[in-house]
């Protein structure tokens, strides 16, 4: 999905730990976000508890960019650390909206970090604003803490138990007091979290690939519309009233995640080869080699390769010191990197058929310069074939493509977005393969962008007036 990595930005990653003996929590959070990077790329920051205090250090930037220089040494020791890498939703990409979102209120000092996007922020908002609230921030996650807070008489559990009615959309959170970690799934479990372990230390992170890099054993995923609660006692867990029916982000799978991380009972790796698979089997076409769009493609192209027959093939080298183009808040800075993100290597492609695979096409600007770029090269032929189906509606849950306009597959066919591309095809997968690619996932899947239905309605959401016919 370069396209998505050109157009789409998916929400953030949180990083917690709660420690049973003074450790240094601070650099476990570190090495946490450091394997969540690649949820977010404008910020990062970590929020430590000691002595019933909390301390913290965000900043724009990478995560070794942000705690260079001994900021992370700076940190005290402690027994609770939330972390959190940003890619701003809601909010502009400025220091002041970084998270943790650290504040004083009802239940003493207190931390919250969210990957998500709330749809009713602004009621919300405004509602707290009339009771006398002050907002530091633009984001949706300060609203959150700020109403948690305002609930709680003085419990942080009673007021994560009554605010959670009140959101509207997409969050997975991790909360910080001076004596709790607390981690919250929305109730449709949109957004992943899980938990685990290492010695008597209990972590929880967005993907299972940052226990990995921790030297954590996976416990499980925090179910959706659960509150985990992790201290002295142990973990306990409590369930929101009127459950519905799971509806996770299945661009987890196609693009998001990392392929080493398992979510909610589903290997990343293993469903994007599954997609490459499928896509052989049903959009198959005649070529030479095939190859993937570095590197989130990679797998579904080499899995495509097996099924077809066809070679694989490297026909991007990808400049490692690049970050994903889509994660880049501003247009222009997504088209100068990838102006020297990746080449064509002549050598592997001149001459030839070839079939280039994406996980996904958002705007379609990246893989227009991809398949010029391929044909200036000595490609013959240029076939692309993507690894989801053609995203025709905005999102409004945490991606950022939010209107018609942002979309190349909102009003046209395959043939037209191929000509448009200048490829000689264009096939999608089906909405019903990709659902099948990852069958081994427990819960069902939010498919708003590919069919308009999704799990909150997007009244009152602010998209272009485009009209489809």
């Amino acid at each position: 999905m370069d396209e998505i990595q050109d157009e789409i930005h998916e929400e953030c990653g949180v990083f917690g730990v709660y420690s049973s003996e003074n450790r240094t929590v601070a650099h476990t959070v570190y090495y946490g976000l450091f394997a969540l990077q690649h949820r977010g790329q404008e910020s990062a920051g970590i929020a430590v508890a000691y002595a019933d205090k909390i301390m913290y250090y965000k900043g724009m930037g990478l995560v070794p960019d942000v705690f260079s220089g001994g900021k992370l040494d700076d940190l005290p020791e402690g027994d609770i650390a939330i972390g959190h890498v940003r890619y701003s939703t809601t909010g502009a990409s400025q220091l002041l909206n970084a998270q943790p979102v650290v504040f004083t209120g009802k239940c003493g000092k207190m931390a919250l970090a969210h990957n998500g996007n709330l749809v009713n922020t602004a009621r919300l908002r405004e509602e707290l604003i009339k009771n006398n609230a002050v907002f530091q921030t633009s984001i949706d996650s300060e609203v959150m803490a700020v109403l948690i807070n305002s609930l709680s008489d003085g419990d942080i559990l009673k007021g994560v138990m009554r605010a959670c009615p009140r959101f509207e959309g997409a969050y997975a959170l991790v909360i910080m007091t001076t004596d709790k970690l607390i981690a919250v799934r929305d109730p449709y479990g949109i957004r992943p979290l899980c938990i685990g372990t290492v010695d008597d230390d209990i972590v929880v992170a967005s993907e299972s690939c940052a226990l990995d890099a921790v030297g954590a054993n996976f416990v499980r995923d925090v179910k959706p519309g659960e509150i985990v609660v992790i201290d002295s006692e142990g973990i306990t867990s409590h369930m929101m009233e009127r459950i519905p029916q799971s509806r996770m982000c299945i661009f987890e799978y196609v693009y998001f995640a990392r392929p080493d991380s398992v979510i909610d009972g589903c290997s990343v790796y293993a469903a994007r080869a599954e997609a490459g698979r499928l896509l052989a089997e049903h959009c198959g076409v005649e070529a030479d080699i095939v190859a993937g769009v570095p590197d989130s493609a990679n797998v579904a192209a080499r899995a495509y390769a097996e099924a077809s027959g066809i070679p694989f093939a490297e026909a991007l080298a990808k400049n490692r010191y690049v970050g994903r183009t889509f994660i880049q808040p501003d247009q222009r800075q997504r088209e100068n990197a990838l102006a020297v993100k990746m080449n064509a290597l002549r050598a592997n492609i001149r001459g030839k058929r070839l079939i280039i695979i994406d996980d996904s096409i958002v705007r379609g600007t990246t893989m227009r310069k991809i398949v010029r770029m391929l044909r200036e090269a000595g490609a013959k032929e240029v076939h692309v074939r993507v690894c989801s189906p053609i995203i025709k509606h905005p999102c409004h849950l945490g991606i950022d493509f939010q209107t018609y306009s942002q979309l190349v597959g909102a009003n046209r066919t395959e043939e037209q977005i191929a000509k448009l591309i200048g490829a000689d095809s264009v096939r999608y997968l089906s909405v019903e393969h990709l659902v099948q690619s990852c069958k081994a996932c427990n819960l069902n899947f939010c498919l708003g962008c590919f069919t308009g239905e999704y799990p909150y309605p997007p009244e009152g959401f602010e998209t272009d007036k485009l009209r489809l016919e």
